[in-house]
């Protein structure tokens, strides 16, 4: 897509939105030559709370003893 003037792009904002958001490559152009490019910004996923899984996880007493039939490892 050839780049779009300041004043095209206000009046077609929503359309030039649904285009960066097919993939479409949009810039616009401002009278003085700077060129700005629209590029749509992917969706954060929340990140995990400190201690959000207290009481969800527990380790088995046997968890340090050695697995049957697996030889230790000497060095």
């Amino acid at each position: 897509m050839p780049p779009i003037s300041l004043d095209d792009a206000r009046r077609r904002l929503d359309e030039l939105l649904t285009e960066a958001d097919r993939g479409e490559t949009v810039v616009i152009s401002r009278g003085d030559g700077a060129s700005y490019q629209i590029v749509p910004v992917p969706a954060q996923r929340p990140h995990p709370r400190f201690g959000s899984a207290k009481g969800e996880v527990q380790v088995r007493d046997d968890f340090d003893d050695p697995i049957p039939g697996i030889e230790p490892y000497e060095a």
